[in-house]
């Protein structure tokens, strides 16, 4: 707003400008926690000079990828096409129509480093746009057709199957590095799906049509690349949570954004890991991720889970807020503190940062038992020491410049947030977390679900005065808010939920449904004699994780998951038709496929609701055994006594035929009938190991 450069909204009006002006569009697409953005923008759309260029020869449009990732994906996959590389910032020069016909991503205000200057750029882009039209129009025409091209991952294959989970999973073993944990090598990002993917394959006995038996494999993999990052500086050891990735493969210098869409995904992660390995340290994280998020990324009062926070609170600083020189330490912890915390988390005279070589990173590289024997000290005093440390490193850290909280309330980033909070409340007994995740979804629900109008994306805006302009949901937030209001009604049986996620369904198969082709477009299908602006006219459909989970097999989950409740044969069948749409080309996304591997393996396995029915211990006891060891396939349903008259239709033909039962009992079902009741832990966990 306080930049030279006259800046317009993405819309109809700065597109019309371009045209009756006949000037070329320049488009800047970043990220409220993207550094490279605000130097860029502080370097050259601050400098007046610059700003003139832009003004006198194009039109400016800035966007927020996370405002409207639909226009992000598509011009990313433009400038990839012309440049190899995509990224934040985004610099892309778009024809009035808003076809690209060149592009990069950050651009020095002067030739620098082998990078052309951006003013450099600028007279050439504008001179090119005058003098060289034709040349320009038919970049524009293949970069277009380049888009096209790369958002139609469509391979279709008849019946993908077991064999091909089996092919998924193989090939994220693979990638695996089992020195450091993780995928390939730097950076490394987390890969939450592919996590999930192996914690699933590994609480079964094979996996493929083969019956490759991959379950210990596939457990040490995701243990050892939980545990990696847990000790890695990926992780923030003093206020819980994760960093976005790592810039090296031991996990130690991130990048320091922190993202909701991350930390919910890698809570679920750790969640999962508990119920399968039932490691107390798992455990751990998992409830310092949701300390971490109640602090800092969500509205306490009004609920709702916020966008992101920086990594820096000013140009000059490259992680200066969470990372510590050795003075620094010694400035806070006394003695034996710095002696026991300085050896743990390996802060030394030399750390970590290129920019500051005294600036340490906090991880951990050691045991807690060696330091205390190095230090002369029993455990039990080396736990009260570093307990100590961390309580005062922490509170010196909150007395520094905070890194920005960009509190924009995301539809889809809420609904991933909620449903990993949901899960986290069950299985580590977070009564809090329950409740503020069910007070999420009613804000999200009443502020942005409309069942005439449809889904919004945006709840609400952090900035004081900064009023919601509607901003069309997409499918993502479509899919993920459906699959929390699953999870709501799972954990609270309150049969409004379920009502909520089958409406939600609906309207997306109404709203995104490709029923020429199949699968689902990410953006809803235009109306009739509806035009759409720049690349929003390229249909996409979307395959790979990037990070987040692609919204195809999302959906496709969410069919499955409703199909198996009120037996809707039309949503297994779109259901299946979106999964046989990839098959053929699916293998071939390694890592970016892990998404699409949990909801074919949920089509191939039966799914298997366990229905714990009653309000009493013994309820409780049945919900725990119920939920230990991780199956995707698998939902846990809690309901009272008084909840059996409303039912989705599957279960309400089985469950209040249940003969009279005194006390609390759990029945498994499958979607083709229900098994008789049980009531003993015991009795449950045999009659599991038969379904599951």
């Amino acid at each position: 707003m306080h930049q030279p450069v006259d800046w317009m909204e993405w819309g109809a009006e700065a597109f019309a400008k371009a045209q009756r002006e006949d000037k070329p569009i320049l488009l800047d697409i970043g990220a409220v926690w993207c550094h490279w953005c605000h130097v860029m923008d502080r370097e050259s759309y601050e400098n007046p000079e610059t700003a003139r260029l832009i003004n006198e020869h194009f039109i400016a449009v800035k966007v927020d990828r996370d405002e409207r990732p639909d226009v992000d994906t598509r011009y990313q996959a433009a400038v990839s096409s012309i440049s190899g590389q995509g990224g934040w910032p985004l610099t892309a020069f778009l024809t009035p129509e808003g076809k690209p016909y060149f592009g990069g991503t950050y651009f020095p205000p002067d030739d620098r480093h082998g990078r052309p200057g951006l003013r450099r750029v600028l007279m050439t882009m504008a001179e090119a746009f005058v003098k060289r039209r034709h040349e320009v129009d038919e970049s524009a025409g293949s970069v277009m057709l380049a888009i096209e091209h790369n958002e139609s991952f469509m391979g279709r294959s008849g019946n993908p199957g077991p064999e091909l989970v089996a092919k998924l999973v193989d090939g994220v073993l693979k990638q695996f590095d089992a020195r450091t944990g993780g995928f390939g090598s730097q950076p490394k990002f987390p890969h939450s799906g592919a996590i999930d993917l192996l914690l699933d394959a590994s609480s079964r006995v094979s996996i493929g049509a083969g019956a490759a038996v991959v379950g210990d494999t596939a457990k040490r993999a995701a243990q050892v690349t939980l545990e990696k990052m847990a000790k890695g500086g990926i992780y923030d050891h003093l206020a819980g949570g994760f960093h976005r990735y790592s810039v090296d493969d031991q996990w130690v210098v991130p990048h320091f954004e922190k993202m909701a869409y991350d930390n919910s995904e890698l809570l679920k992660n750790y969640v999962h890991a508990y119920q399968t390995l039932v490691e107390p340290e798992m455990a751990r994280v998992a409830q310092e991720i949701v300390q971490w998020m109640d602090e800092c990324l969500s509205d306490r009062e009004l609920g709702g889970f916020y966008a992101s926070q920086d990594a820096d609170y000013s140009l000059e600083d490259d992680g200066d807020y969470f990372t510590w020189t050795r003075d620094e330490a010694a400035a806070v912890l006394a003695p034996e503190e710095l002696a026991i915390a300085g050896a743990y988390y390996d802060v030394g005279e030399i750390g970590d940062m290129h920019h500051n070589p005294a600036k340490n990173v906090l991880h951990v590289r050691t045991t807690l038992q060696g330091v205390a024997r190095s230090n002369g000290v029993t455990l039990e005093t080396a736990k009260e020491l570093l307990a100590s440390a961390k309580t005062k490193l922490y509170a010196a850290r909150r007395k520094r410049p905070t890194p920005y909280v960009d509190k924009t309330i995301y539809v889809g980033w809420n609904g991933m947030c909620i449903s990993a909070y949901l899960e986290a409340a069950r299985v580590l007994e977070m009564p809090a977390a329950r409740a503020f995740a069910l007070k999420s979804l009613d804000r999200v629900l009443a502020s942005a679900w409309d069942v005439k109008q449809g889904m919004a994306h945006v709840v609400a805006y952090g900035e004081d005065g900064g009023d919601v302009k509607r901003v069309a949901g997409i499918l993502d937030d479509y899919v993920f808010l459906g699959h929390a209001a699953l999870d709501a009604w799972e954990v609270t049986g309150e049969i409004r939920y379920y009502h909520t996620a089958e409406a939600i369904a609906a309207s997306t198969l109404a709203r995104f449904y490709d029923t020429v082709g199949c699968g689902f477009v990410d953006t809803e299908i235009p109306a009739s004699g509806e035009v759409r602006l720049g690349a929003l006219t390229t249909r996409r459909k979307p395959l790979q994780d990037s990070p987040t989970p692609a919204g195809n097999p999302v959906a496709a989950a969410l069919l499955m998951r409703l199909e198996a409740l009120n037996g809707r044969a039309d949503y297994l069948v779109k259901a299946q038709e979106t999964m046989e749409c990839f098959a053929g080309v699916v293998e071939h996304f390694g890592l970016y496929a892990a998404s699409y591997g949990l909801a074919l393996q949920r089509m191939v396995q039966r799914a298997v609701q366990v229905c714990v029915i009653g309000d009493d211990a013994d309820a409780r006891r049945l919900e725990a055994v119920a939920l230990a060891r991780y199956a995707v396939n698998k939902s846990v349903v809690r309901l009272r006594r008084d909840q059996l008259g409303e039912l989705p239709p599957a279960l309400a033909e089985t469950l209040p035929q249940l003969p009279t039962m005194k006390g609390s009992f759990a029945v498994l079902c499958n979607g083709k009938g229900c098994q008789p009741p049980v009531k003993t832990v015991d009795e449950l966990m045999e009659a599991m190991n038969h379904l599951l």
